[in-house]
């Protein structure tokens, strides 16, 4: 059954987006971009020599979020971790040119800056090189962490947890989470690992791809309903308001007590899925905080994310873009939206 939908309405809560305020806590990175050409293979090995044409730096992982939020008009702060070193400099210098203050930025003395370097020739990412440590965050790190959070969860409208697994998203931080953000009733959204599902039980809404929520329930990622099972599954086991699953080019679907609802993608071209899940979790807690209800803030989210996708390297998404595309997609997305229960 088709769902009609009301761009207008829509619309409308985009233009909204410049009132919302949104805490951003997990794993923040630096993206690193080597931009070249490939002209001939190496004589040492069968791999293509690039030459280097130019490099940039982005906000990565949780700082990809805050990015994404700002650029769509919201109010955003971050909470992390980055090592003492040039990396870390780097982020908090490209925060300052968000205006954002580094207030949450935990300097960490014994860890390193997650850094991803991606080698980019003739539109095509050659390869990737992370810098990273998993090692448990020191308790006393954990604990500004923390405290930043308890002065900060007052003033906001949501926390986007992002989850990269990289040792900030931890059982004593999402249990401090969940008990505030009961207190204060404040939306709780989460792009989340496997390893880490357990964490996430009585969130608002998480955002796994389809193959997290199946191996997160167990379900084998085979067969037309395995989606489905999964996400069914998901819901259950982690008492959630809702769960998005991200399919690539076969859209989402969300799952709520009360049924399913698919969502095909409007990307007319995919050239980088770089940073799309933070496209994602950030537009989908911008429509919630917005008033849109959770299959209404899925479908702008799927706007963002065909937007983002058509673009090479991390980006972000503007609200005007992002009402163009709504605008011009609306209405055909209309005819193929399916209530699945």
């Amino acid at each position: 059954m088709a769902s009609k939908l009301d761009t207008k309405r829509l619309i409308k809560a985009v233009s909204r987006f410049n009132r919302a305020r949104i805490l951003v806590l997990g794993d923040i990175m630096l993206d690193q971009f080597v931009w070249g050409s490939v002209r001939r293979i190496s004589p040492e090995a069968p791999v293509p020599v690039v030459q280097v044409e130019s490099e940039t730096s982005m906000l990565g992982g949780a700082a990809n979020v805050l990015h994404n939020l700002i650029a769509l008009g919201g109010r955003a702060s971050l909470a992390g971790l980055v090592g003492d070193d040039e990396a870390g400099r780097q982020v908090v210098e490209l925060l300052d040119q968000l205006d954002v203050g580094p207030e949450g930025i935990v300097v960490c003395s014994d860890r390193p800056t997650t850094v991803k370097t991606r080698v980019v020739a003739h539109s095509q990412q050659v390869v990737r090189v992370d810098r990273e440590s998993r090692r448990p965050v020191a308790r006393k790190d954990m604990d500004r962490l923390l405290r930043f959070l308890d002065d900060r969860l007052a003033d906001v409208d949501a926390v986007v947890v992002s989850d990269y697994a990289k040792g900030v998203i931890t059982a004593r931080l999402m249990n401090h989470l969940r008990k505030q953000a009961k207190r204060y009733d404040r939306i709780v959204s989460v792009d989340p690992k496997v390893s880490n599902m357990r964490l996430y039980l009585g969130a608002t809404v998480i955002t796994p791809n389809h193959l997290e929520a199946a191996s997160a329930v167990r379900v084998a990622p085979e067969g037309s309903d395995y989606v489905q099972r999964a996400g069914r599954l998901l819901l259950k086991k982690l008492q959630a308001r809702c769960v998005l699953v991200t399919q690539g080019e076969r859209g989402m679907t969300l799952f709520r007590e009360d049924g399913e609802t698919h969502i095909p993608t409007v990307a007319k071209r995919v050239y980088d899925v770089t940073g799309a899940g933070d496209t994602v979790i950030s537009t989908l807690t911008l429509g919630l905080v917005a008033g849109l209800t959770p299959a209404e803030a899925a479908v702008v989210a799927n706007f963002a994310a065909g937007v983002v996708v058509g673009e090479v390297g991390t980006s972000a998404v503007t609200a005007g873009r992002l009402m163009q595309a709504v605008e011009e997609g609306s209405r055909a997305l209309s005819e193929r939206i399916l209530q699945l229960g």
